[in-house]
This record gives C-alpha cells, sequence and structure tokens, in this order.
C-alpha cells in the first residue's frame, strides 16, 4: 500500500546530498569500520519477491494447498512485481515480469530492482533455497554483502519461515529469463555496503513475527492484519516517515510523510488519516482504487491496488483493515 513504487525502501526524490547528511554518513562509516572489514560497492542488484495482479477483485478462495500456489498468493500480497518489472517506456509494453529493471530514485541514488527469474546467470538460478531465507530475513547475498535496503528486507525479515519456503517455490516456478541486472547508480559514498553494517545495528532488527497461538479470534484477526501490514505488504515501507539516513522513524509508523518516495506525498494510514473513511469506503478503494468521492487513484497507489490489495483474501483484506483501524491515531506530517 503505497503512493509510489511499492517494494523498495522508499525514500524520496533524488537529490543532492546535503552537508549534514554527509556529515552523518561519515560518522556513521567511522562507525562501521570498526564492526566490519570493508566490504564491496554497489554493483548489480538487490532483491525483493513478486506479484501479479488479477480482475481487481478480492480473492475469495485460499490459495491452492501446494507450495508454488501458496507462494504465488504471497507475491501478490507481497507487491513485489512493481520492484522487479521495467516500466513501459514511451507507450510501449512493460518488461517480462519478475526480470528486473524497476529504476527508484532516492536521496542516494537510483536503485534498480533485480531479476528473480531462476536463470542461472541473470537471475536467481543459482541460488539455494537457504541463499533465499538468508537475504530476506538478514539482508545478505549469498556472498555475504550487505543488501541496501531499497530491498526492504527490513519488513521481509519478519515472514515466517514458511511463507519464505513457499514464496521461493513459486520464483523458481517462473519462466528464465536472460534480461541483465542493471548495476545501482548511487551517490558517493552511498554504494559501498559496509556502511550498512552500521545502518542495520541503528535500524534493522531481524527475526520473523511470532503470534501467540493461544489468541481469541479478534486478537487472531488483529495478529494477522498486523503481519499482512508490517510484513508481507510491508505498507510502512512506504507510508512512515524517514531520517536523513533512510531509517524508519518509530514515532512515524504508517503516519504518511509530506516527501514520501520519489517525492510525493503519502498519506497517513493510521486513524488519523482514516477517519473519514468507513469500511466499505476502505475496502472499495482497496479493490478498485475509488475514493468516497469518486475519484480514482493513479501511478504507484494504483499499481498497488491492482497487483497486490484486490488480490488480497477477504480474511486478509478485513485483517489489514481492522489493524489498521486499531493504530494509535498519529497527526499528519505538514
Amino acid at each position: 500500500m503505497s503512493h509510489r513504487p511499492h517494494h523498495i525502501s522508499k525514500a524520496s526524490v533524488a537529490a543532492p546530498v546535503t552537508w549534514p547528511v554527509a556529515a552523518t554518513t561519515l560518522l556513521l562509516a567511522l562507525f562501521t569500520l570498526l564492526l566490519l572489514p570493508l566490504g564491496n560497492p554497489a554493483s548489480a542488484a538487490d532483491k525483493s519477491a513478486d506479484g501479479k495482479a488479477a480482475d481487481g477483485k478480492a480473492v475469495d478462495k485460499k490459495p491452492a494447498d501446494n507450495a508454488v500456489s501458496r507462494g504465488q498468493y504471497l507475491s501478490r500480497a507481497g507487491g513485489c512485481m512493481a520492484c522487479h518489472t521495467a516500466e513501459a517506456k514511451d507507450g510501449g509494453k512493460e518488461g517480462v515480469p519478475y526480470a528486473g529493471g524497476r529504476a527508484l530514485k532516492t536521496p542516494f541514488g537510483t536503485f534498480y530492482g533485480p531479476n528473480l527469474t531462476p536463470h542461472t546467470e541473470a537471475g536467481l538460478g543459482r541460488w539455494g533455497e537457504q541463499d533465499f531465507i538468508r537475504a530476506m530475513r538478514l539482508g545478505l547475498r549469498p556472498d555475504g554483502a550487505h543488501y541496501f535496503p531499497a530491498f526492504p528486507y527490513p519488513s521481509f525479515t519478519k515472514l515466517s519461515d514458511a511463507d519464505l519456503k513457499d514464496l521461493w517455490a513459486y520464483l523458481r516456478s517462473l519462466p528464465p529469463d536472460a534480461t541483465p541486472n542493471r548495476a545501482h547508480d548511487l551517490q558517493f559514498p552511498f554504494g559501498f555496503r559496509f556502511l550498512l553494517a552500521g545502518w542495520k545495528w541503528l535500524y534493522f532488527t531481524p527475526g520473523p513475527m511470532s503470534p501467540d497461538a493461544a489468541q481469541s479470534a479478534p486478537q487472531a484477526q488483529l495478529a494477522r492484519g498486523a503481519y499482512v501490514t508490517q510484513a508481507l505488504s510491508h505498507c510502512g515501507e512506504c507510508h512512515s516517515g524517514r531520517n536523513v539516513l533512510g531509517g524508519i522513524r518509530k514515532d512515524r509508523i504508517l503516519a504518511g510523510a509530506a516527501k514520501g518516495p520519489e517525492g510525493k506525498s503519502v498519506p497517513n494510514l493510521t486513524p488519523t488519516g482514516l477517519k473519514k473513511w468507513d469500511d466499505n469506503d476502505l475496502r472499495e478503494f482497496l479493490l478498485s482504487g475509488m475514493t468516497p468521492d469518486g475519484d480514482v487513484t493513479a501511478e504507484a497507489m494504483a499499481e498497488v491496488v491492482r497487483n497486490t490489495t484486490s488480490q488480497l483474501t477477504a480474511q486478509d483484506l478485513t485483517a489489514l483493515m481492522a489493524y489498521l483501524r486499531s493504530l494509535p491515531a498519529l497527526p499528519s506530517e505538514k
């Protein structure tokens, strides 16, 4: 759920690095050097997961009881195809689904979504299941280098082992595609991956969510809604305020931002921002993109609705809505 490209650590529009940011970064670099030997600068790309939309209606039934079908549903709920499929240019067609190439502009430079197909050279064909789980859980490449948090592993780390395995099974089922990964284009010094050890120390807590199995029905619904919102659909990656280093501000989680991904404003998802919408209004928006006043969302949020929220099961959609209603009301950023 976001107003700009949905699967990546969504900072704002690419802009010159200010001296406060640069100074803070240099201090972070010195701190990081105490923790980790020098790592690799930016090279090919980071990673995420995928999702393909269908008919704009909520899915009424659970996905078929096999790993690939469950993984397909998870990929749609994760909305990651938006970050791993090249955008159409000049009225042309989009790129091959999941074959990478989508650009994400941030204050640190431009990131490009990588190829997730099982191609042995361009994609994940040489990965094993544990490589994938390590990437999602710990934000680490198979060679041990850190992923940039443009790949939203701070959210995906909360996924269960079972869901990660099912998602991997689905990605392995995709047709291999040879589209090469494109190197990130980052400003100095943000391309050095060793800096991310310090960033992770400050802003990243790895590990899955573990809901209480003995919860009552209302509690279980809220727990499922938290899981869908925080981990699977990672709504907070776009709808939360961030600091100068791209870390999510704990006092602004899901409260929107005046300058979100690519410099566009992002709405407040706490009760402050949703108080004028009843459940029917919110459900209709998440299924069709239509607002209560008859307007229709556009750009990235339209893609999110088409590929992600409209693809949720009725149960997951209801749980997500219940969770958003349960959040503390936070003021919108001006």
